[in-house]
């Protein structure tokens, strides 16, 4: 750290310190927002991943019926996700709404009665794993401003505020030191002088 031993940077230097301590304490509520909100996306996650496993293990009693209806996976096809964004801590964060499908056309006298319900419930499943995904996706985008942030909360901690105090007290140090040869200086000035008018009112 280069620093100058003068007035002008010794105020840049308490204005660089001011500036990070006043910033710091954002960047520390940022962090414990992220953690938090982090934390709550991952419970939401487990949520959805045991929902979706139990859905799974309920449709194994009746997906042999399946054989019974080739179109069904048509009817599964995605028309379109409706997705929305919530900010946590300054950073957009997806948040899924629904998922919304191709239009189902069958005849129902002809279509086993099971049908209705057994879509119904592959919809869902399908709209599980896209909300699934999503979480992960804003998990993921938390994770890495969580760590950008962290990044800069130990560098204002640890380097910056730090370097900005060893450099005032550095300045201080060489100010105070001038300060005390200057009045040594200029007190030897003075006898000098004294003496010399002393010498000269004795001739």
């Amino acid at each position: 750290m280069k620093i100058k031993f003068t007035q002008g940077e010794l105020k840049r230097q308490r204005d660089a310190q001011r500036q990070y301590e006043r910033y710091l304490p954002t960047l520390q509520l940022k962090k414990q927002q992220l953690q938090l909100e982090i934390l709550h996306q991952q419970s939401a996650l487990r949520k959805r991943k045991n929902s979706l496993s139990e859905r799974e293990k309920s449709a194994e009693e009746w997906s042999g019926l399946l054989i019974e209806v080739p179109d069904i996976r048509h009817w599964l096809i995605t028309e379109k996700i409706i997705t929305a964004k919530k900010n946590i801590a300054g950073v957009d964060v997806p948040v899924f709404e629904r998922m919304e499908f191709e239009p189902a056309e069958y005849d129902l006298f002809l279509t086993p009665l099971w049908v209705d319900a057994g879509l119904e419930s592959l919809r869902n499943m399908v709209s599980l794993q896209e909300e699934i995904a999503i979480i992960e996706k804003g998990i993921f985008i938390l994770k890495h401003e969580l760590r950008i942030t962290t990044q800069r909360v130990n560098l204002f901690e640890k380097v910056k505020i730090p370097e900005a105090k060893e450099a005032i007290r550095l300045i201080k140090i060489y100010i105070g030191d001038q300060m005390t040869n200057a009045v040594g200086r200029s007190k030897i000035a003075k006898n000098k002088i004294e003496e010399t008018n002393f010498e000269e009112v004795a001739i």
